[in-house]
């Protein structure tokens, strides 16, 4: 049965789900939610798709999952990858999918919305040098983790990597610069260069240019 994943291209967390599905070899297929026409936001959707509104949502048969670490969860059950090849490597995998979600994504994303999808005169240019704060110690963080190895847990590639590279492969600008972060850059270089793998925009349907 073809899983069906609820998405859009501009979504860094759905890249996230996509990506893992992409990369799995499951059978998928997206499900194009027009986020920035309000389409999350109806009542129709908040009842048949997501209470809280949100994408990534993928549906497996019966089966309702959203957001994107428990849905690359669920990918790693169905097909044997991405979870870590043992106990304590799977414990780490959740360790920076968590760390991902609250000082990474969380930070990336939202930047890149201020700077990126709102009106030039509504952007908080203080809210948005506080969050470029965040999320430079954020690179330190990462790149500092991969000075030493290819991956973020163990010998090949998981759910962290898939989980922290979900912002960094967007052009729009938030004050990422991969030039800035060596390791970082290669890092995004191997996972690029998986057999697979899709730039978002490739991925998912949507992005700025359909609706310039």
């Amino acid at each position: 049965m073809t899983m069906q994943l609820y998405c859009f291209g501009e979504s860094g967390n759905a890249y996230k789900a996509a990506l893992a599905l992409e990369l799995s070899g499951l059978a998928w297929e997206p499900v194009h939610v027009d986020f920035f026409g309000g389409a999350a936001r109806t009542p129709e959707y908040r009842r048949d798709v997501n209470e809280m509104g949100e994408v990534p949502v993928l549906v497996d048969g019966d089966l309702r999952i959203s957001q994107s670490g428990v849905i690359q969860m669920h990918v790693s059950e169905k097909s044997g990858r991405f979870g870590g090849a043992t106990p304590d490597e799977a414990r780490e995998v959740l360790r920076w999918v968590f760390w991902d979600n609250h000082k990474l994504s969380s930070q990336a994303g939202s930047t890149r919305f201020l700077m990126n999808f709102l009106p030039e005169d509504r952007r908080p240019a203080p809210v948005i040098a506080f969050q470029q704060g965040r999320l430079r110690a954020a690179y330190e963080i990462l790149d500092a983790h991969l000075a030493e190895r290819d991956w973020i847990v163990g010998e090949a590639m998981t759910n962290a990597d898939l989980s922290c590279c979900g912002y960094l492969y967007y052009p729009e600008p938030f004050g990422f610069d991969r030039a800035d972060w060596p390791h970082i850059d290669a890092w995004l270089t191997r996972i690029s260069q998986t057999p697979g793998w899709k730039h978002p925009y490739d991925l998912m349907p949507g992005s700025p240019a359909d609706r310039t």
